[in-house]
């Protein structure tokens, strides 16, 4: 009887440790494809969720057609939703299965609508801010001047035109690949081959900057001033409001500009504050007011910071590495790539949260939808509004008033 050699022996037990070990890998590596996929679906779901309820509550409550900021926030929730549907579901079997099923032409396609649509909810983050800063910042009647419908109508207009010049016709034309072949068939090899099996995309320095600036740093420029505009706006009159409340139960008559940010939407912009001129007779009858006018100024400053840190956030590593890593060579992982553009992707899953959630208005047109149209909540959100305006009505002026909804 022939007897195993010690080596023999050796052998099969380094044999069976690496057969153990690539089975513990590939167990390793199934489960964590399972928890990404669970992820990745719950983040698209709570993404269409969220947006589809913000659609559907203006589409049925009246009131809130009215205001001209929430056909922005809807505007905002359709290209959010389209994000959702379109872009994401794709992104995530090319993540989970690491290889791309659809051919060379419906990669482009993708490519040009992630772009396009991602774009298209920054743009609109901006017309949002724009807005308020025109609402809070300026008197009432410049803000009717330059906020027509006519106006709203054309910033829309291009929010969804604008990111065309740098989705469709520049990657449709491969106009970002122009200098890099080599380097995009190079990473095509190593990926799989050909975009059949693998979606590469890869831009020159000049479409990335150019496409950097158009969507993200322009924007983000102007919603910082904007947003930089209305915190000093707020902190201004909450400084006059507690000087107000220091002078004692001194007589004050006058015409005093105050803002007053409504806690049934202080933490929306798009409903942040009103401006009007009110006759404030005494500081002792308005202390009470006082004191929670400056609680509300000071929550809506957070409020703006927490929309501009949830933005850049999101979308600051995408866009700082999509500049830097064409000047680098090309040499940022693919598993950082594709961590900061699911971040990004996220920020559409917050904007219903940061812009109608928070919004009482909108939070009871919500409890309508999800409670098959129970006007309970209707009827209670009414008589809160009218509450919460009671204490200081409109001034008119020359007979015009001067409230500014």
């Amino acid at each position: 009887m022939a007897t195993a050699s010690p080596q023999h022996l050796l052998d099969d037990i380094i044999n069976t440790g690496q057969k153990q070990q690539e089975q513990q890998q590939e167990f390793l590596s199934s489960l964590e494809t399972i928890v990404l996929a669970i992820f990745l679906s719950i983040v698209i779901i709570m993404t269409v969720f969220g947006n589809l309820l913000v659609m559907v509550a203006l589409c049925k409550d009246r009131h809130l057609r009215k205001k001209k900021t929430n056909y922005f926030i809807v505007s905002l929730a359709f290209a959010d939703l389209l994000v959702a549907l379109v872009v994401m579901p794709f992104a995530a079997i090319e993540l989970t299965t690491g290889e791309w099923r659809y051919g060379e032409i419906f990669c482009l396609v993708r490519t040009s609508l992630d772009v396009f649509l991602t774009t298209a909810s920054i743009l609109h983050l901006c017309c949002i801010a724009l807005d308020r800063y025109y609402a809070i910042c300026c008197q009432p009647l410049v803000y009717r001047h330059k906020m027509t419908p006519v106006r709203v109508a054309v910033m829309l207009g291009l929010c969804w035109l604008i990111p065309t010049f740098i989705s469709f016709l520049p990657i449709m034309q491969s106009w970002n690949a122009i200098g890099i072949e080599e380097i995009i068939e190079e990473r095509q090899v190593l990926t799989g081959g050909s975009n059949d099996t693998s979606c590469v995309f890869l831009v020159n320095q000049p479409y990335a900057l150019i496409c950097s600036a158009v969507a993200f740093y322009v924007p983000l420029a102007l919603m910082v001033l904007a947003y930089q505009r209305i915190y000093v706006t707020a902190m201004s009159h909450a400084r006059q409001i507690e000087t107000l409340q220091r002078a004692g139960s001194a007589p004050i008559t006058g015409m005093i500009p105050v803002i007053t940010v409504r806690p049934s939407t202080s933490s929306d912009p798009s409903e942040h504050c009103r401006l009007r001129t009110a006759m404030v007779s005494s500081s002792l009858e308005q202390a009470p007011i006082a004191n929670s006018r400056m609680r509300v100024e000071t929550k809506a400053a957070k409020t703006l910071a927490i929309i501009m840190g949830c933005f850049c956030l999101c979308w600051a590593p995408f866009f700082i590495t999509n500049v830097v890593d064409p000047f680098i060579h090309y040499s940022v992982p693919w598993q950082l790539w594709t961590a900061w553009l699911w971040l990004g992707y996220i920020n559409s899953g917050l904007n219903p949260f940061l812009y109608a959630f928070l919004n009482r208005a909108f939070r009871r047109a919500f409890l309508v939808i999800l409670c098959c149209g129970d006007e309970r909540y209707s009827r209670q959100g009414s008589y809160s509004y009218r509450q919460t305006r009671r204490p200081c009505t409109p001034t008119s002026v020359n007979g015009t008033s001067m409230a500014l909804r």
